[in-house]
């Protein structure tokens, strides 16, 4: 064993080592769409004394912190997003109406004195008090921060009821007995002896000074009482508003997500038993293929999986639907490293079959590098759109698959190398072509080898096919239109499941008799309901799951999307943008490794590939949502990671064969890597198979998007870029590559699938 090997298998063992002790003691965090829980998004927006800034957002958060403890949620989460924006998380909350209450309750508590009625004389507001008579009031004198503490009592004594005790801090307290001291200079019956208390522009108390107080003496500083028919969850409800004090700034509900704990529950099941089958399928289907080395590369696999779960677990990312989808994708991903590398071991020891299968892997190591290299970062750029572009359950993806690729390149090209080097030096296995998987050229080589078509001898026709299926995805996008859901047009999305099943028209006719005419009633799989409506509040969505309740007995919350028309718009701008700089970043990332035809074809046939899956899911009638956007930006990745592998074949066979034409070279290269194209296809397409399966509803249309994107892009990278580029190339006046020794890299050797040509 070699220095090199001895060093990779210690770091592979040690890393191992790490992460198996990771998994054993630490749990992961669930997000709330796999665990259950109620998600907000609150937008802070400018008031008449404060801006929404920054300073002013970070101000609320605190305040809002002290009152969700008070409500005795279990773990609740609180950050600021962006500027002026606050993101909720409430575990276990699955009916948001009392939490949205006071959460989203500005509480703007004022102390005014009265002016009498009618209309002010000054610039004080004009509202009903208790009994709906109006009264003119005064300027603000105090407002609800300079209140110490409120609670909420029973006078049973004095018959009183329900009241609320206030205690002011020292300059309001100063403020309040001014105030009062001032009414007391009026008669008795005089409304102008009353005290007006303000909470979200309602007089919710409007108590006169007892007749004992003094003209300019006033109340004591040290406390008082709000009385007003309260009941006990009234009080308790106005004290623990008050308790947590006043917002800086007022705050709205722009987005809000509820998920019933069964479906998180029967989520993360059905995703584990996609894993578990679609790996093993991946795991048979590279045994078969590669034989020793498949099963080698199928042991790293199973330690790749490993190593991502416990970086995700270590690094605490919370694990979210999306990105539990992710990290079973990226298990049919991570075979691309080994089947890249394999592939070209298959052909260094078909060019020199006189050399040592160990020989033969070590150069297939190291010419697969450079594409290895290049297809992962482009997958990176596009996990890091995900992350940064994306919002909510959307960025867990970007983190988990960002993770998944990192620990799949270490898994390809350190436990796997590691694992193959040293049964390559066995004699047994070097001996028996059979047994190691490389000596033999593979199935799809050697029908290749005995076909030899001559794909690129006509890039024009490639082209108009491809032409022909962008014409038919737009005529599905103009015809049908693009089925967008709440997430980018605001408006509500709520799944019920009932006791008793119900049609799809007798809920519609139940919802329509509450009062629900415009709500759309559709099938949510499982005989589970879905409604989606305009502008619904959560009284509102009380109201129309008691009417669905009537007709199908006991009815259970399942989901609820709630997006305000403000964020739908800009959700659905910044997702165009996300796709105009994953573009524009693969453009350009590209055009440096390669040449800028090169680069210019990979993108258009990114383009193609965005556009037939857009039309493909608007002649299906699929939702088009955020999750949807996370399985675009992957094909983009995946897309533009073929076409990488073949135009770095293209680079590397042009470079040695400058005055050969280019369209030849471009065909050896296509045929060269249409092996590894077909396996690592078929490695993806086993777990996404899986997941569209096996995965549940919640996961059917990620996967079937996938299942589409993964095939199209697979496609194009062959018989959309490189058409392209080889008619660029026509009007290009650049160089052919230069050549760039590699050590022995056999330059000038004969190429089996080049009929005697030399590359």
């Amino acid at each position: 064993m070699t220095r090199a090997t001895t060093v990779r298998a210690v770091l592979a063992a040690a890393v191992l080592l790490v992460s198996v002790l990771i998994t054993l003691t630490m749990s992961p965090r669930l997000g709330l769409d796999l665990q259950g829980g109620t998600r907000m998004v609150l937008q802070a927006k400018d008031s008449d004394t404060a801006k929404a800034d920054r300073e002013s957002t970070d101000r609320t958060l605190e305040v809002l912190r002290k009152r969700i403890d008070s409500l005795g949620v279990t773990e609740p989460t609180l950050t600021r997003s962006g500027e002026d924006r606050i993101i909720v998380e409430l575990p276990d909350v699955q009916d948001p109406r009392k939490a949205a209450d006071v959460i989203g309750r500005t509480a703007q508590l004022t102390f005014h004195g009265v002016q009498g009625p009618g209309e002010p004389a000054g610039d004080g507001p004009a509202l009903p008090d208790e009994e709906g008579r109006t009264l003119a009031l005064g300027p603000a004198v105090i407002s609800g921060a300079g209140v110490k503490e409120a609670s909420a009592a029973f006078d049973a004594q004095q018959g009183a009821g329900w009241s609320v005790s206030l205690d002011f801090h020292k300059d309001a307290g100063r403020d309040w007995t001014r105030l009062t001291g001032e009414a007391a200079c009026h008669p008795v019956q005089d409304e102008r002896r009353r005290v007006a208390i303000v909470l979200d522009k309602k007089v919710i108390s409007s108590p006169q000074v007892s007749p004992t107080v003094a003209c300019n003496t006033g109340l004591p500083s040290g406390s008082t009482q709000i009385t007003g028919s309260f009941s006990a969850d009234e009080a308790r409800e106005l004290a623990l508003l008050i308790q947590g004090g006043a917002l800086p700034v007022p705050v709205e509900i722009v987005e809000q997500r509820t998920v019933g704990p069964t479906l998180g529950a029967d989520a993360i099941d059905a995703s584990a038993r996609a894993a578990v089958i679609g790996a093993a399928a991946t795991a048979l289907f590279i045994t078969v293929v590669y034989r020793l080395f498949g099963a080698l590369a199928a042991v790293a696999l199973g330690a790749y999986g490993v190593i991502s779960y416990a970086a995700l677990v270590a690094l605490g990312v919370t694990l979210t639907l999306p990105g539990l989808a992710g990290f079973v994708l990226a298990i049919g991903m991570a075979v691309d490293a080994n089947v890249l590398v394999f592939e070209r071991a298959r052909e260094e020891h078909a060019l020199r079959p006189g050399k040592s299968l160990r020989t033969s892997l070590t150069a297939g190591f190291r010419h697969a590098w450079s594409a290895v290299a290049d297809s992962n970062v482009t997958t990176l750029i596009a996990a890091g759109l995900l992350f940064f572009l994306g919002s909510g359950p959307v960025k867990g993806f970007g983190v988990t698959l960002g993770i998944g690729v990192l620990a799949s390149m270490f898994s390809a090209l350190v436990i796997a190398r590691a694992l193959t080097e040293t049964a390559a030096r066995s004699r047994f296995v070097s001996d028996y072509r059979g047994v190691n998987g490389i000596a033999s050229p593979g199935r799809v080589r050697t029908w290749i080898n005995r076909r030899d078509p001559q794909l690129m001898r006509s890039p024009r026709r490639w082209l108009l096919i491809s032409a022909a299926l962008i014409a038919v995805a737009v005529a599905g996008i103009l015809v049908r239109g693009v089925n967008l859901g709440v997430e980018f047009t605001g408006g509500r999305l709520v799944e019920y499941s009932t006791s008793r099943p119900v049609d799809v028209e007798s809920a519609r006719t139940a919802l329509a008799g509450a009062g629900f005419g415009d709500a759309e009633v559709t099938t949510a799989g499982a005989g589970d309901i879905s409604v989606r409506t305009g502008d619904l509040d959560n009284h509102d969505e009380y109201a129309l799951r008691a009417a669905l309740a009537e007709e199908g007995g006991e009815t259970t919350k399942v989901r609820d999307e709630l997006i305000g028309p403000s964020l739908g718009d800009e959700l659905r701008r910044n997702a165009l943008i996300a796709l105009a700089i994953a573009v524009l970043v693969q453009l350009g990332y590209l055009a440096i490794r390669f040449r800028w035809t090169f680069a210019v074809a990979s993108v258009g046939a990114l383009v193609h590939d965005v556009v037939i899956l857009v039309g493909a899911f608007a002649w299906l009638g699929r939702t088009v949502d955020g999750i949807f956007l996370a399985a675009l930006l992957t094909v983009i990745g995946y897309s533009v990671n073929d076409s990488v592998v073949v135009f770095d074949r293209v680079r590397e066979l042009w470079a040695k064969a400058r005055r050969k034409p280019l369209s030849d070279v471009a065909n050896l290269a296509v045929l060269q890597t249409v092996p590894r194209t077909v396996n690592t296809g078929m490695g993806a397409l086993f777990i996404l198979v899986a997941l569209a399966v096996l995965g549940g509803d919640s996961l059917a249309d990620f996967a079937l998007a996938l299942l589409i994107g993964i095939v199209v892009g697979t496609y194009s990278s062959v018989m959309t870029a490189v058409p392209a580029a080889l008619l660029l190339e026509r009007g290009s006046k650049a160089p052919p590559p230069a050549h760039t020794s590699r050590r022995k890299s056999g330059a000038g050797r004969r190429d089996p699938l080049d009929n005697g040509a030399r590359v």
